[in-house]
């Protein structure tokens, strides 16, 4: 599982139109990556492989639809000849405790947060193989590492997907395909505009990340944890080590 130059990438991006998979799709693309880049939201999508050009394409694709997934693989295969890398970063956040949260938005947010991912690496899985190998970064959360209150949706689904992160992992380690798990902390996207800013206040870093931050820990991940696979990356301000209290006066 040697690691991949950039220049020799050729990666599908979903939620690539804003956030962190823009970022990772800017980033990636800057250095010679060949970059599909999917979601949901059309002009944004567009706008984003026009400003990056020759490198990136978009293709509207829904996580939970397997037709779109085949048909999005099929694309980037053709476009670019061949797919080497996936990064499974498209996911909704929801908010209620588990109490409150009503059964259709808990299978909603499963469905895209965790089957979209299962479907992803499944469609992916044959061209990466096709390919000689490659890597699958999943985007988890340090949802997926703790709890947090009124999230139970979303956290079921990050610890889910790193469950699912490692079973991967062993499944695809003969093909020669490294399976990661990303987990960012709080981080400035549309995602999480309603978030107070006091959230990450006691932090060891008492600050929002921001998507180009954790596009870096993703360039890493793809490119050079050649040696990494079932593992989990952190990218949060070390919001999982603790929280930095004063206890004085």
């Amino acid at each position: 599982m040697p690691a991949i130059d950039p220049k020799q990438l050729k990666i599908l991006v979903t939620g690539g139109a804003r956030g962190i998979g823009a970022a990772t799709a800017r980033l990636l693309a800057g250095q010679g990556a060949s970059v599909m880049i999917t979601d949901v939201l059309d002009d944004e999508g567009t706008a984003l492989a026009g400003e990056l050009g020759a490198p990136a394409r978009y293709r509207r694709l829904d996580v939970s639809s397997e037709a779109d997934w085949n048909a999005a693989v099929d694309a980037a295969e053709q476009a670019f000849g061949g797919l080497n890398a996936l990064f499974n970063n498209a996911g909704i956040l929801g908010f209620g405790k588990i109490d409150e949260t009503a059964p259709d938005d808990f299978r909603r947010i499963l469905d895209i947060n965790v089957t979209g991912c299962y479907l992803g690496m499944r469609a992916c899985a044959p061209a990466l193989r096709r390919a000689g190998g490659g890597v699958i970064v999943n985007c988890s959360s340090t949802a997926g590492l703790q709890g947090y209150g009124g999230l139970a949706a979303y956290v079921t689904s990050k610890w889910a997907l790193r469950g699912m992160n490692k079973a991967a992992a062993l499944d695809l380690a003969p093909d020669g395909v490294r399976v990661l798990s990303l987990h960012p902390g709080p981080i400035r996207t549309p995602m999480t505009d309603s978030v107070p800013d006091d959230t990450a206040s006691a932090q060891p870093i008492p600050r929002f990340g921001e998507p180009d931050e954790v596009a870096r820990m993703v360039r890493f991940m793809v490119c050079e944890a050649s040696y990494s696979t079932g593992s989990e990356f952190v990218v949060d301000g070390g919001a999982v080590t603790g929280q930095v209290l004063n206890l004085q006066g």
